[in-house]
């Protein structure tokens, strides 16, 4: 892709070993996604149409059972990590405890999303900073979990992400506005926005906010967005 362009990152949400559809972070409404980049709502499946689409050397994971604490995916999440051993698995699986994190980074998957909702202080990403990315959550004006990880810089890690859940899975466009002032804090992260984008035309203003990489799913799914692969694949 273009250089000044951020890359693309493709999403999949995972509820009882099935892709589901992300709409404003109401988990308790998300339904077996239908698209026509799969047959069904599996997992590999999905992914695959997903990389077809869009090709992308990352795909980002939330596994929403593990998030609501209820049992996480395992078995889904090596089935990917299987079928896809090029690929680098961002993953949300709402990790609070250091044993959870350790036993993710020994199976090899990915790297471990520590997101602001799920955490209880600054003390695991701290452990983790060098292999984690941070997700700093928001629900319309609420900053989720603690205001420390949302308030120092100092804290995060090389990769960032602006997850602003209200606008998933909506046209409402990226919060374009907290892109920026979050990499006005941390110029030297890797600012990662997600929630929002409608199509190519965001992706321009975007990188002009900062952005080096936008997370991705309803744009792709419906026909929005797509990669020649040719284009390249961005970070």
């Amino acid at each position: 892709m273009p250089g000044n362009e951020p890359a693309i990152i493709p999403v999949i949400d995972l509820r009882h070993g099935r892709v589901v559809r992300a709409k404003a972070g109401e988990r308790s409404v998300y339904r077996p996604i239908e698209t026509p980049l799969a047959p069904s709502a599996d997992p590999v499946a999905v992914t695959a149409g997903l990389l077809s689409a869009v090709p992308s050397r990352r795909l980002y994971v939330a596994d929403l059972d593990a998030i609501e604490e209820q049992r996480p995916q395992h078995a889904a999440l090596r089935r990917l990590r299987d079928a896809f051993p090029k690929v680098e698995f961002w993953v949300d699986a709402g990790f609070a405890e250091d044993d959870a994190v350790a036993r993710f980074l020994a199976s090899g998957i990915g790297r471990p999303v520590l997101g602001t909702e799920s955490q209880r202080g600054p003390d695991l990403l701290a452990r983790y900073r060098a292999e984690a990315i941070l997700s700093l959550d928001t629900r319309g004006d609420t900053r989720l979990g603690p205001a420390e990880l949302h308030d120092t810089p100092a804290l995060w890690p090389e990769d960032v992400i602006v997850m602003t859940l209200a606008r998933v899975g909506g046209d409402l466009g990226p919060d374009l506005d907290r892109i920026r002032e979050v990499k006005a804090r941390a110029s030297g992260a890797r600012i990662h926005a997600a929630g929002g984008l409608r199509g190519p035309e965001d992706l321009g203003p975007l990188a002009q906010a900062g952005a080096a990489g936008i997370l991705v799913a309803s744009a792709i799914h419906d026909g929005r967005l797509r990669r020649d692969p040719a284009a390249g694949f961005g970070l």
